[in-house]
């Protein structure tokens, strides 16, 4: 499923090789037309913004929208479990599941990131694919929710994604919720917080003692009720 891979590299940090590869991405989508045909369209349209883009500007853009506040970070624990001890377990049993599947990371990033997770499931078998995915729906429909907000080209991704895995239950609750936020305040507070916090995804103690992977989905976000509870507390 090379749809994915190519979604996994629009969501990613522009690098030189990405603007190398948009032919090669564009004819991925026409090919295996594993989207729906309502969010090909989109998605072309954006590989097709990056024609002739300065590449500076696009890294510059980039990091001003994903990575100056917690609203739109690109790791799916962050918008679940926030610092606490649970997101440390949360990492390893992520990392587990890929591991006992035979992906390796070659990156600094941590498990959760977005785009790395992208990866992963475009070397599964679709059905499995689709379920990992479905799991992590309400974190990546209310990702593209707020960038909807914002009027971001990103939000296609997250579109393409609902197109394919479906949307989760609630939402609508999902939207309202990007609609009727507040200002990220992390933006104001960025300084204090790098200060105070000092995430390691691997210090999560004993409890990383856990065969949990193996029979539980590791991304599963449940309840719904929960996770919506835990976003209000972020505001």
């Amino acid at each position: 499923m090379l749809t994915l891979k190519v979604l996994s590299l629009l969501l990613g940090y522009p690098e030189a090789e990405t603007l190398a590869a948009l032919d090669e991405m564009t004819a991925v989508i026409k090919q295996e037309k594993l989207l729906p045909e309502a969010h090909i369209k989109p998605v072309l349209a954006m590989i097709n913004s990056y024609r002739g883009a300065d590449l500076l500007d696009l890294q510059e853009r980039y990091v001003a929208l994903f990575d100056r506040g917690r609203f739109l970070s690109l790791h799916i624990f962050e918008h679940v479990h926030g610092e606490s001890r649970d997101r440390g377990q949360a990492m390893v049993n992520l990392l587990q599941m890929y591991e006992s599947r035979g992906f390796e990371m070659s990156t600094h990033e941590l498990p959760d990131y977005i785009p790395l997770f992208l990866e992963f499931l475009s070397q599964q078998e679709p059905a499995e694919a689709v379920k990992l995915l479905q799991d992590a729906m309400p974190v990546l429909s209310l990702l593209g929710a707020r960038l909807a907000e914002r009027g971001s080209e990103f939000r296609v991704i997250f579109d393409a994604l609902e197109g394919f895995a479906g949307e989760p239950e609630g939402i609508n609750e999902i939207r309202q919720q990007a609609a009727t936020e507040t200002p990220d305040e992390t933006l104001l507070h960025m300084d204090e917080i790098w200060e105070e916090e000092a995430v390691s995804f691997m210090g999560a103690g004993d409890s990383c003692q856990t065969t949990q992977a193996a029979t539980v989905s590791p991304i599963t976000i449940t309840p719904r009720d929960q996770f919506l509870q835990s976003q209000n507390r972020s505001l």
